[in-house]
């Protein structure tokens, strides 16, 4: 399997093909992850399937800033024995340092000062922080030889969405909506909710379409009254009113249409056609009050609120139920510079529950085999301390050489590990795995060739 997502986007050049053939035994390596059996997923509405299909949706669980992956899922015993001892130059390994710990004279080891145990049948080390993850292990597929080629969030975060780390090309999301279209005629194919504080911002190019029509962008999910902007009517503006404006409209655009030829017209007249559709098809997706107890008592009580990690986990299985094909949640606040532990606490106290919740209820509905839900964020952390290391708190820098994504359903092995890093989770020593490898099997999941999803 061809790793570069390069070929989905332009025509490469000779050093992007022997990059591509360098890169590719990450994927062959990653093909031991896939389940070889189970029945293919039922055939796409539309669009470019060129291999049967082991999924037919996905939800992306991105965890914005970069969650430490020694204190989460890669337990290193060996730093308990070197801790405060300075991390060898054998370990560093010319490492570049971003600004923010390039001036430091010391570079401590740091342990977790959270308790690790092994659980379920693979016997995967959790952290005590993510109670709720530790009781589907078994059904989680943890890869924890991911490496990225960026440092810094902006450029790692675009990366992970688009393969690129400039901005401006399509986001993975738009991606399958182009290529496989939508099961659902009154709700878009790609829908993106955001939550948390603080960090990095997100920009909507995240979820952007790029060069492709732009009706593939994801659309924003936000909350409060109106989860979509612009989709209620004006007052003392009826929906009848609504349609013969729209039909008045799209006559007009017919006719900048025949003249110009711009396919944009097109998208315009689809997208106000949706919003239209969408008017009585996102209030009742959105209002969850016909969830029984037993939902919150799965997901937290917080899912009864608009806004929060919890809710839009709740929500995405919803789209999920109705035919979205891609749904992306955004949890901003994992960039943990300083105050490592609490920070930790708090986002996983946000986030936790309803992650494991989610995989739960996917598969009790059946619907995991055929979803791929994929947990992670830009980076990893660095083993050494950012800034005074105490008994109690640290901080850790960004880090790109290695860090821990797990991806559950659509055909994975659930309590499966692969990949290995070395007694720091500083390097990878065994399977390493790109971004580019991630995106092109995630396609291929979905039935997509990626070097033959092209756009012209």
């Amino acid at each position: 399997m061809n790793s570069d997502l390069h070929h989905a986007v332009f025509r490469p050049t000779r050093r992007q093909l022997l990059r591509s053939s360098s890169a590719s035994m990450g994927g062959l390596a990653l093909a031991q992850l896939l389940d070889p059996g189970g029945a293919a997923a039922a055939g796409v509405r539309r669009g470019v399937s060129q291999i049967p299909p082991r999924a037919k949706r996905v939800i992306y669980l991105f965890q914005s800033g970069g969650p430490p992956q020694h204190d989460t899922f890669d337990y290193k015993p060996h730093l308990n024995t070197v801790h405060g001892e300075e991390t060898p130059a054998s370990v560093f390994r010319g490492q570049r340092l971003t600004g923010m710990t390039a001036g430091q004279s010391s570079f401590p080891v740091a342990r977790s000062v959270f308790e690790f145990r092994r659980h379920g049948q693979s016997g995967a080390w959790v952290s005590e922080v993510m109670p709720h993850m530790a009781k589907i292990v078994d059904d989680v597929c943890f890869i924890r030889s991911m490496h990225t080629d960026a440092i810094n969030h902006d450029p790692a975060i675009t990366f992970l969405q688009t393969g690129f780390q400039i901005a401006g090309r399509p986001s993975i999301g738009a991606w399958m909506s182009y290529g496989l279209g939508s099961e659902n005629e009154n709700l878009p194919a790609f829908v993106a909710m955001l939550s948390g504080n603080g960090g990095q911002p997100l920009y909507d190019r995240l979820w952007g379409a790029g060069f492709l029509p732009s009706v593939h962008q994801g659309v924003r999910f936000r909350s409060g009254r109106d989860p979509v902007l612009y989709l209620n009517n004006p007052e003392g503006f009826s929906s009848e009113l609504r349609r013969k404006t729209l039909d008045t409209m799209g006559a007009l655009n017919r006719l900048h249409l025949d003249v110009t030829g711009d396919p944009e017209i097109e998208t315009r007249i689809s997208q106000y056609e949706m919003a239209f559709r969408m008017q009585a098809s996102v209030p009742e997706l959105t209002d969850v009050s016909d969830e029984p107890a037993s939902t919150f008592a799965l997901y937290g009580e917080d899912a009864r609120r608009p806004g929060t990690y919890a809710y839009n986990a709740l929500i995405a299985r919803r789209l999920c139920e109705r035919g979205v094909r891609f749904v992306q949640l955004f949890h901003r606040g994992w960039d943990t510079h300083g105050g490592l532990p609490a920070q930790l606490r708090a986002r996983c106290r946000e986030t936790d529950q309803a992650t494991a919740a989610l995989v739960l209820d996917l598969k009790q509905r059946g619907l995991l085999d055929d979803t791929l839900v994929v947990w992670g964020g830009e980076f990893g952390r660095t083993v050494y301390c950012q800034g005074d290391l105490s008994a109690k708190s640290y901080g850790r820098d960004h880090h790109p050489r290695c860090f821990t994504m797990w991806v559950a359903g659509g055909g994975f092995k659930g309590g499966h590990l692969h990949g290995t890093t070395d007694d720091y989770g500083y390097n990878i020593v065994e399977n390493p795995l790109s971004v580019h490898d991630l995106h092109a099997t995630l396609l291929r999941q979905l039935g997509v060739d990626h070097e033959r999803l092209t756009f012209k």
